[in-house]
């Protein structure tokens, strides 16, 4: 029969992947901000589509996700990994520094792992009004004189061809 030291042990590799495995689906999670794609809510909604002509475009960087779940699961591996680390008031004081090194490492991992390659377009209106959309980059490879879509409901705004 095992001891609890050894239970604890062997219980500890596998709490790691655990949160590790949680760590990457969440980071899959990340939505897609392209301009052909669509959450669940906006199926079956009316869109006002208005014709337009591009008039420039440009690449940006569109910031990944910040929530707490990378800090949390980066923190609990952190956590894990650092108890693991001497004894008595040493493994107390590894434990929380592990916990704080992993949260702010999981906080980088989720933003990096949730980046996207964006696109601006500006395109004018048949009404002479300029509007500039951001989206995520779907190599639609818009170009200056395109002849695109401009898709809103109120809330999201999209250039399609």
């Amino acid at each position: 029969m095992k001891n609890s030291g050894e239970m604890g042990a062997t219980m500890r590799p596998r709490a790691v992947l655990l949160a590790v495995l949680a760590a990457l689906v969440t980071a899959g999670c990340a939505s897609n901000l392209g301009g052909g794609t669509y959450e669940r809510a906006e199926a079956r909604r009316a869109m006002t589509v208005q014709y337009a002509t591009v008039d420039a475009v440009r690449l940006v960087r569109i910031e990944g996700t910040k929530t707490p779940v990378g800090s949390v699961a980066g923190a609990a591996v952190g956590g894990i990994a650092g108890s693991g680390v001497g004894g008595g008031r040493g493994q107390g004081i590894a434990t929380v520094i592990g916990a704080v090194a992993g949260g702010v490492a999981g906080a980088a991992i989720e933003e990096g792992a949730t980046r996207r390659q964006g696109v601006e377009v500006t395109v004018r209106l048949e009404s002479g009004q300029l509007l500039a959309v951001v989206q995520e980059d779907q190599g639609e490879g818009f170009r200056p004189g395109d002849r695109v879509r401009v898709l809103r409901d109120g809330a999201t705004t999209r250039v399609a061809r």
